[in-house]
């Protein structure tokens, strides 16, 4: 692919927006002239433009590029404004850099509306190759344990909010579920459900809490997957029959956190793509970006087997 780095960083040049307003000479003194705010003339928007890096390889770029111009062989696409690789680093920059599609826009030279219905195919077209449970069971079922947990990936608030208000965080989101291994490598990411659920329901509801406990595999889980059952385990919790713990279910309390804390890695993993810092898209369409942004991830860390 011409202009494309073959190893390290993808670059790509990002711009920002810098009006500059064109001041009127001063006025000399004693000649009783005045100027009103609306008189004095605003000059033209000026566009500045800086060098920027996606922390991605480009490995990840042709990945995509190559699932691009699939597509549009199939769809026997004739012309469009930028060709598969230029279309892939649109996405990967609003995806792993947050970017807006009006800063896209600007900097690849399309509209808008362009910039959003090329990152809207690149994310449909990963997302249809994202795995489900079953097909990551394959590589859990391999693993000396688990680690579950659920996270809040923020949004903005819609017409229809209360499902979507989660009481644990105080805010708008949608609440996912995460598998990782022991050394706390993202495995699989369950698709979005409103933030209003709780941790333990989502699991169910992804069948996660059944499939682990038919597969036998050890499961640390925090607090919240209290009453999971199964192959899940969970630290002792107080209640109002047993107000204190005792020095062993401390201990035990102390070990699980120190397993279960390399989980947070593969949260720290997922939201590292900064379009999830906050979703400002349909909250229907966080499972497609969440699908897309698992593909994209193991195709980097090659660990992706399609």
């Amino acid at each position: 692919m011409n202009g494309t780095p073959q190893s390290g960083q993808i670059l790509v040049e990002s711009l920002v927006d810098h009006r500059r307003r064109t001041l009127p000479a001063p006025i000399p003194p004693g000649t009783g002239t005045s100027i009103e705010a609306s008189d004095a003339p605003t000059g033209s928007l000026a566009v500045l433009s800086y060098p920027a890096t996606i922390p991605l390889s480009s490995r990840t770029l042709n990945h995509l590029a190559s699932r691009i111009r699939r597509h549009r062989n199939q769809q026997r696409s004739r012309w469009r404004r930028l060709d598969p690789g230029r279309q892939a680093l649109l996405a990967l920059a609003h995806l792993r850099n947050g970017d807006t599609y009006t800063r896209l826009a600007a900097g690849f030279d399309i509209g808008v509306a362009t910039a959003w219905r090329y990152v809207r195919e690149a994310v449909d077209l990963l997302a249809t190759a994202a795995e489900d449970l079953a097909a990551a069971m394959r590589r859990i079922r391999t693993l000396a344990y688990a680690i579950l947990d659920g996270t809040l990936i923020p949004i903005d608030r819609v017409a229809n909010q209360r499902p979507y208000y989660s009481g644990k965080h105080k805010r708008h989101g949608v609440n996912v579920q995460v598998i990782a291994d022991p050394a706390g490598r993202l495995i699989w990411a369950s698709p979005a459900l409103p933030g209003s659920c709780h941790d333990l329901s989502a699991a169910r509801a992804h069948g996660i809490i059944g499939t682990l406990g038919s597969a036998d595999v050890m499961t640390f889980a925090d607090k919240g997957y209290q009453g999971a059952g199964g192959s899940v385990r969970t630290p002792f919790k107080r209640h109002r029959r047993r107000p204190k713990l005792s020095r062993r279910q401390k201990a035990v309390n102390t070990a699980h956190a120190r397993i279960r804390a390399c989980g947070e890695r593969a949260i720290a993993t997922l939201k590292g793509w900064k379009v999830l810092t906050k979703l400002r898209c349909c909250p229907r369409r966080a499972t497609a970006i969440v699908q897309a942004i698992l593909v994209l991830h193991h195709v980097e860390t090659s660990r992706y087997a399609g």
